[in-house]
């Protein structure tokens, strides 16, 4: 089968599209015909040897939609034939993908595969932040960094159809906020140029945001309490800025407010069971309309290592696909 290897830590001239071996599969597994994939930003950290990469060479992709081919011996759940999508054992850029049963979801017949491809990270991870780790309840502000991001457009979404009375999204600059308004976003802060904790403070009448969503980190997490409100949850889910931001204990016990931490890839390794759910919840969201995903640009799987670079110019908005079929 073909694929895209990664055979040397670096650009994208160490990303080789040639022939591998098919994989085989163990009882509890399924082997996957995949039809598209996409590319996440921590497909490109893994490319530099800073994220989950793995021994050379390896194939990158966390997550895939496609037909299974072949089921193992003791997989209950799952039949040959169903379209799924799933996150693989060892990478999703490729023709044949292995995923354990527990982490590849049956999807709708409605639902098409590029909306299905390019759901996996940003669907699961938005709910689980909103509905399972902050807990969102009806009627609560939301404050989402990097809201035009595809964690933050699907976050705002999510939200909203979860309940939220008002959802804040910050931006880098004037040029994303119509991507965050277009996702629903009730208001839009550039922090190019805003204080964030400021105007949140102004447009909650001084009480601040209850749920935080912050994949920056450093001084954005520092700053973030400041409009933290009491009884707050701020969730900290990502390391954009590459900086350590320090908490106070003095900032939570008397306000009651929480800082917590989640990782889906975290999840997906230590408890995967805990995304049937998740499925469950989110794809009938897109099966009927009500999330829309944004495919921004698709190329074909051997022209992965384009698609890279088009996802490290920063020019790219919404998710960017690779076509296997």
């Amino acid at each position: 089968m073909k694929a895209v290897l990664v055979t040397a830590f670096g650009g994208t001239e160490g990303m080789v599209y040639t022939e591998v071996e098919m994989p085989s599969i163990h009882p509890k597994q399924v082997l996957i015909r995949v039809e598209k994939t996409s590319v996440n930003f921590a497909d490109i950290k893994s490319r530099y040897g800073k994220k989950g990469g793995g021994n050379l060479p390896f194939i990158p992709g966390l997550d895939a939609a496609g037909v299974i081919e072949r089921v193992g011996s003791e997989v209950q759940s799952l039949h040959v034939g169903q379209r799924v999508i799933a996150f693989p054992h060892n990478g999703s850029y490729a023709e044949y993908i292995v995923a354990d049963e527990n982490l590849a979801f049956a999807i709708p017949d409605q639902l098409d595969f590029d909306t299905a491809a390019a759901c996996p990270i940003v669907s699961f991870t938005s709910y689980k932040l909103l509905a399972d780790v902050a807990r969102l309840e009806k009627g609560e502000t939301v404050l989402i960094h990097a809201a035009a991001g595809g964690i933050g457009t699907t976050a705002i979404q999510l939200a909203k159809l979860l309940g939220a009375g008002k959802v804040i999204g910050t931006v880098g600059s004037e040029s994303k906020a119509a991507i965050a308004l277009e996702a629903g976003a009730d208001h839009v802060i550039f922090t190019d140029r805003e204080d964030f904790a400021e105007k949140v403070n102004e447009w909650t009448d001084g009480e601040g945001a209850n749920v935080i969503l912050d994949s920056i980190a450093g001084r954005v997490t520092e700053k973030s309490m400041e409009c933290l409100a009491p009884y707050g949850r701020l969730v900290h889910f990502g390391n954009a800025s590459g900086e350590v931001g320090q908490i106070r204990t003095i900032d939570l016990h008397a306000s009651c407010r929480s800082v917590l931490g989640f990782s889906l890839g975290t999840t997906r390794s230590k408890r995967p069971q805990l995304l049937r759910e998740t499925a469950e919840r989110v794809l009938p969201y897109l099966a009927d309309g009500r999330l829309k995903i944004k495919v921004g640009r698709r190329f074909a799987l051997a022209e992965a290592a384009k698609a890279h670079e088009w996802v490290e110019s920063r020019q790219s908005t919404g998710k960017v696909l690779l076509d296997v079929r």
